[in-house]
């Protein structure tokens, strides 16, 4: 897993440079970019930089706040909390390509100086205890066979009290999911578990759960209407196409299938530790 995962992120290398390319083609000037303008490259989870925010408005977050990213992917998440709260965020991915891309696009909106991102497993976080005053992850825990270690060292490297905000792709009783999906090209590296399932494993890891929402069919309509819309010269590229290439249209037929058959569902839980 921990070579395979990494391989299937990384889109061949040079992400930076091929965003770059990609959003000067479409009349996009890097000096001028804000975090939000990135929204469809770095945001690429369900419902976007709506999700994000949904998330952050349950944090509690203050500037003076240090947050941690798990699986900040292109560091989108963590631009859009920065931005808006002034925290500083710490990105941590297994994936050494796509921190390298997070750190080089903090830089084009100017937050590098309150986001970074290194390179780590989940499983074992790079960090003392209690040092974090909040924690989020969003579309992670699907590619990590070990949740409950993940989740017991994201509540070892939370202060007592601080928030645990996920929002994954969980397993539905529709049937099993469709293949290839962006998190995984076949189900050797996709580790999908129940709503009830990941209950349980953060209750284990000690975090006290305190809200719980299903968004699956909110998910459903916002690919839907994203997928029908028409695509305008201008538009920015989507993460997606970037790093897949034409595998990406299977990818999307294969979520719109999955979500509409509640094979895969999007869930979002809110956690004390």
């Amino acid at each position: 897993m921990q070579k395979s995962v990494p391989n299937h992120y990384s889109g061949g290398g040079g992400l930076a440079d091929k965003i770059a390319d990609a959003l000067r083609k479409n009349g996009v000037e890097l000096k001028e970019l804000r975090a939000a303008d990135l929204e469809a490259v770095d945001e690429f989870h369900f419902r976007g930089r709506e999700a994000t925010l949904e998330l952050l408005a349950q944090m509690n977050l203050e500037p003076n706040s240090r947050v941690l990213d798990i699986g900040s992917g292109l560091g989108g998440v963590a631009r859009t909390f920065a931005e808006k709260v002034g925290c500083h965020v710490t990105g941590v991915d297994l994936t050494q390509e796509l921190c390298d891309a997070a750190t080089t696009m903090s830089v084009w909106v100017n937050l590098g100086d309150r986001t970074e991102f290194i390179q780590g497993d989940a499983t074992n976080l790079p960090f003392l205890d209690n040092q974090f005053d909040g924690a989020v992850t969003v579309h992670v825990a699907m590619n990590i066979p070990d949740k409950k270690k993940m989740y017991s060292e994201a509540r070892r490297v939370l202060k007592p009290g601080a928030i645990f905000a996920i929002y994954d792709i969980l397993q539905g009783e529709g049937g099993e999911v469709l293949y290839p999906a962006p998190w995984a090209s076949e189900s050797s590296i996709s580790h999908l578990v129940t709503p009830r399932e990941m209950s349980e494993n953060l209750c284990s890891a000690g975090f006290r759960i305190l809200h719980e929402v299903d968004s699956t069919s909110e998910s459903f309509l916002w690919l839907k209407e994203r997928t029908e819309r028409p695509k305008l010269s201008n538009s920015p590229p989507v993460t997606t196409q970037l790093l897949f290439g034409n595998t990406s249209r299977e990818m999307t037929h294969n979520q719109l299938l999955g979500l509409r058959e509640r094979r895969m569902l999007t869930y979002s839980v809110i956690c004390a530790a």
